[in-house]
């Protein structure tokens, strides 16, 4: 009977999909090359939690997604400085770490984690994956030369973070994930089925611009807006920088179906070098992330307690 490996990844995320692509790579190359794999995308929520039922594979990974105590789960790979959801999660990791579990957050994106820990210590290496890694840190780590390099989606990867970010369900980025272990990024996206979601997804970018243009103002250094009313919690993150280029923070609020999103972002082209760290900010909020860039995700429905939390937040960064 094959091995059933169930993959949880951070949805809607181009280095959440990347990694659950390369890990998977991974696993076939060093551990079993005969292992059938699931996925289940992961979103950031109010209330966190693991529920028993998502760890039913014989192997269980987490990639570029908070850490589980759950004792099903057998791989975990993670970056972000605020990856435990509670203080007894850092102690059950600490207490029980293996080289199948590990955490750096000197990485810019856990696709490039995947791939020193798989070459390290399994001794496995890619090299058709060597521009998948590659995109994986610019994106995650918004290395871009500049916010129109961002903003503008010239290059493949960027193309297919767009589908990422902005489709429904997971079904398209799951598709996504299975192409990316065999085929190059500028194959994917002119797949007609992945076109088929794109092109109307880049309307959608072209306008989300013009509303960001119009809902967005810059303050002390603060750019912030609020996109209640529109469906636009996958908007590109660059977006507010390419409009204020003068910003160097930004504090968004924008609702969707199962949760009210304050994201914190700095601008990595920004005249002035941020002071803050973002993750820290957010944490005392229920929320976390990288110092440059984080989230608070509060129940869907409470927009006036959002509102509030990034006026304060917002006046915080002014400082």
């Amino acid at each position: 009977m094959r091995t059933l490996v169930r993959v949880l990844y951070h949805d809607h995320c181009f280095d959440g999909a990347a990694s659950a692509a390369f890990f998977s790579r991974f696993y076939r190359g060093a551990i079993d090359g005969s292992a059938e794999f699931l996925y289940t995308g992961m979103a950031h929520r109010a209330s966190q939690i693991f529920e028993d039922g998502l760890f039913d594979g014989d192997e269980n990974a987490i990639v570029d997604f908070k850490y589980s105590s759950n004792p099903r789960l057998t791989w975990w790979f993670d970056h972000h400085q605020s990856a435990f959801l509670t203080p007894e999660d850092q102690k059950h990791f600490e207490a029980t770490r293996t080289p199948q579990k590990m955490f750096d957050t000197s990485y810019k994106s856990c696709t490039s984690y995947i791939h020193d820990r798989a070459r390290d210590a399994w001794g496995f290496t890619a090299p058709d994956l060597d521009n998948l890694v590659h995109w994986a840190t610019i994106i995650d780590g918004a290395m871009y030369a500049d916010a129109k390099s961002a903003v503008e989606l010239g290059a493949p990867a960027m193309k297919l973070t767009l589908v990422i970010e902005g489709s429904k369900g997971s079904e398209t980025v799951q598709r996504v994930i299975q192409l990316m272990q065999t085929t190059p990024l500028s194959g994917i996206i002119e797949l007609p089925e992945i076109q088929s979601v794109y092109q109307p997804l880049y309307k959608r970018h072209v306008d989300s611009i013009e509303i960001i243009r119009e809902k967005s103002s810059e303050n002390g250094g603060v750019i912030t807006f609020d996109l209640t009313g529109y469906d636009l919690e996958g908007y590109n993150k660059f977006i507010p920088y390419y409009l204020h280029p003068e910003g160097t923070y930004v504090v968004a609020v924008s609702p969707s179906s199962f949760r009210t999103k304050i994201s914190v972002g700095s601008n990595p082209w920004a005249k002035v070098e941020p002071k803050h760290n973002l993750a820290s900010i957010c944490e005392r909020y229920g929320g976390g992330g990288h110092p440059r860039v984080g989230a608070i995700s509060l129940e869907p429905g409470q927009v006036d307690e959002a509102r509030r939390i990034a006026a304060e937040v917002a006046a915080e960064l002014r400082t």
